[in-house]
């Protein structure tokens, strides 16, 4: 086997790949999203030879969790460089709130072809086909040829970052919504109007907080009452 390729790992496949057209709209917040990539790299010791794989990314519809509680992902249709990659992610995730997004690599819509040319050519010529027929979710990027799913994984998790805090602000304005609705109305007018007092007088804002808890609403008026007491 030779060298070069014997000694790659994640790292120096997560180092090689750029990506040349990221996609336009962000990761769903309230459904699953596909995102279609394409993914162009050199052959191994085969100077004008490239190989384009084609194939589809799914993320779940994502999740409000606690790191603690940071979820397994199916890792499934992936090397183990790739999930090697991914679990050094996980591992030093360190956002206070974060989202768990399910993914799986769609085998079944898998496809490549190795064709000879050099590679600015060919990522020139798939980033044209795409912009002219591509869905909002789709993806070109360049990367190593072995092992070529870090590249993937990478792309994955520069989605999530990209998109996790448009998810986070609408979950919980979903959650909140939710949670207020659930409540009586009568609790609901009790509560807006203890709010309307402390916002004019301050020094309400302790018995605010004591009837939130006492009605059991705290959670869902929390972020308003912590913006008051910060105010």
């Amino acid at each position: 086997m030779d060298e070069r390729k014997k000694n790659l790992d994640f790292w120096y496949a997560a180092a090689n790949v750029e990506i040349v057209l990221p996609p336009e709209r962000k990761l769903e917040t309230f459904g699953s999203t596909l995102i279609n990539y394409h993914l162009v790299s050199e052959l191994f010791d085969e100077p004008g030879r490239v190989r384009v794989r084609e194939g589809r990314l799914e993320a779940a519809r994502p999740t409000l969790i606690m790191p603690s509680d940071y979820a397994k992902i199916d890792t499934s249709g992936f090397g183990d460089e790739a999930k090697k990659y991914l679990e050094f992610l996980r591992e030093h995730e360190d956002s206070i709130r974060i989202l768990e997004y399910g993914y799986n690599l769609r085998q079944e819509s898998f496809s490549e072809q190795v064709v000879t040319d050099s590679m600015k050519a060919v990522v020139d010529r798939v980033v044209a086909e795409v912009k002219s027929s591509g869905s909002g979710f789709d993806a070109v990027l360049t990367g190593v040829d072995d092992p070529w799913d870090v590249a993937l994984v990478k792309l994955f998790w520069l989605e999530v970052n990209a998109s996790a805090a448009v998810n986070v602000r609408e979950l919980e304005a979903r959650r909140v919504a939710e949670l207020a609705e659930a409540a009586p109305r009568s609790v609901r007018e009790e509560v807006e109007r203890a709010f309307e007092k402390a916002e004019r007088d301050p020094s309400l804002v302790g018995e605010l907080g004591g009837l939130l808890r006492r009605k059991g609403v705290f959670e869902q008026y929390q972020d308003r009452f912590f913006k008051l007491v910060r105010r």
